[in-house]
């Protein structure tokens, strides 16, 4: 065995290789440091047991945490080209978007799925916000048609689930057109007689908050999400005041009438779905006198 055997092929084979990643036991609640074992930070839908500070939980949890186990159906969205605008900043937006589905396994920052909430048929639009900080391009435009249509379509409630940052910047002129093109799904699903609930997760901005997060028949909010168009800071620039400490937080928005509940997520099921069996019974009288 000479040296290249010995001492080069053992150091090029550590370059290369990759470890089979360690199982997280732990996991860190962002919000008072406590240290949550992975089984029951899991069991209760991201949420620290104990402060109940909500953590961000991905498309597929939250749709499982909504629908009727074995009801989820998956419904496909359109995926606009990868870099429409050429646009380059720090790095080419190309680059961006393929990092963005390398490190999360997804398309885009949105999930769309039909499934049953305790009986009743519902379609859900569920957000990613580690995708480019769930930031609406023309494929999140795309997934909220989709499912405004596919709501009708299957005379089901609509269920949207926003956690963004707001239009991508990245698509310009392209992104701001999803604002007027998502509304007008939404009036078309509202022409239908159909529930439209929104259930705002941390944090919930700009163009998505001008456009669709704010059109529905009822607001949800998780606790402790910030919910708004420009930041803080942006704002006391503007108007040269100092804030209250919570401002924009869920809870404050529901003192000031933009959100009509704060509800836990382990209680948000029921909650959504007592509401849409009341409005789909009412709506099943009408149609029938």
């Amino acid at each position: 065995m000479n040296w290249l055997s010995r001492t080069v092929l053992p150091k090029i084979k550590a370059l290369v290789s990759s470890e089979e990643p360690k199982e997280t036991l732990w996991v860190k609640c962002t919000s008072c440091a406590q240290m949550i074992f992975h089984r029951d930070f899991e069991e209760s839908w991201n949420t620290c047991t104990s402060c109940g500070y909500h953590m961000p939980l991905d498309p597929e949890h939250r749709i499982k945490l909504l629908c009727d186990h074995g009801s989820i159906e998956a419904i496909p969205v359109d995926v606009a080209p990868k870099d429409p605008l050429s646009f380059r900043d720090l790095k080419r937006y190309s680059d961006r978007i393929k990092d963005a589905r390398s490190k999360t396994g997804h398309e885009d920052a949105i999930m769309v799925a039909a499934g049953q909430m305790d009986g009743q048929a519902v379609v859900i639009a569920a957000f990613n916000f580690k995708f480019m900080g769930g930031s609406m391009g023309q494929t999140v435009g795309n997934g909220i048609v989709k499912a405004a249509y596919e709501a009708i379509r299957r005379q089901a409630a609509l269920i949207i689930v926003p956690s963004s940052g707001g239009a991508r910047m990245q698509e310009g002129i392209l992104s701001l057109m999803q604002l007027p093109r998502t509304i007008v799904a939404i009036d078309e699903l509202r022409e239908a007689s159909l529930p439209y609930f929104v259930l705002l997760a941390h944090p919930t901005t700009g163009g998505v908050t001008a456009s669709f997060a704010m059109l529905g028949d009822l607001h949800i909010a998780e606790p402790g999400a910030i919910i708004g168009f420009a930041g803080r800071r942006v704002i006391e620039d503007t108007v040269r005041e100092k804030l209250p400490d919570n401002f924009q937080s869920a809870e404050y928005l529901q003192e000031h009438g933009m959100v009509d509940m704060v509800v836990p997520r382990q209680n948000q099921k029921q909650t959504i779905s007592s509401i849409i069996n009341m409005l789909m019974t009412s709506r099943a009288v009408k149609a029938a006198e």
